[in-house]
């Protein structure tokens, strides 16, 4: 008699599926349909717009040094010693250092002529794009002429992998006795 309840004992576990507990062992159910489920999902991909503009560069002084102003002081001076006579000359000659002094100042600080030169400018732009993007599927699958629904990460194929729970129903006590 024994040697008949091991026998059936290894027939339970190996069929139909694997035991994976004292209550429950994996089986397969034919899958009745698969739909794969999309998400809309949006995605910012920037985009680097470039462009070419026109810089207009004003024109800086022809000189920073004290130059021009020595050498129109110098120019006046002659220039106004030549006019007047006795005290009158000096003061001539001091109006002329100061008059030619200024004079060359304001020379040496003319503008020189401004530029256009062409620059390149560019800006990252935000660009948003929609696209539908695979998350699971819907599962639809009978197991012992019941049918079932579940979502699944990968297509399962023709079958699904289930697993199989088996407990009383019905007011037995559940707990666990050991029998010598």
């Amino acid at each position: 008699m024994k040697k008949r309840t091991v026998i059936l004992a290894l027939s339970i576990i190996t069929a139909p599926g694997m035991l994976l507990a004292d209550n429950g062992f994996l089986d397969k159910a034919r899958v009745i349909s698969s739909q794969p489920l999309y998400e809309i999902v949006r995605v910012n991909q920037p985009e680097e717009h470039c462009w070419s503009e026109r810089v207009r560069h004003r024109g800086g002084s022809r000189s920073d040094s004290y130059t021009p102003t020595i050498a129109g002081a110098i120019v006046g001076g002659v220039v106004g010693n030549q006019f007047g006579k006795g005290r009158g000359k000096d003061a001539m000659t001091v109006a002329g250092v100061l008059l030619g002094g200024s004079i060359g100042n304001d020379l040496g600080k003319k503008p020189t002529q401004g530029y256009v030169t062409s620059e390149r400018r560019c800006e990252l732009v935000d660009n948003y794009r929609e696209h539908e993007e695979l998350v699971g599927y819907d599962v639809k699958y009978k197991y012992k002429g019941k049918v079932f629904h579940t979502r699944t990460d990968r297509d399962p194929g023709k079958f699904i992998d289930v697993q199989v729970s088996v407990t009383p129903a019905g007011g037995y006590n559940h707990g666990f006795r050991e029998y010598d």
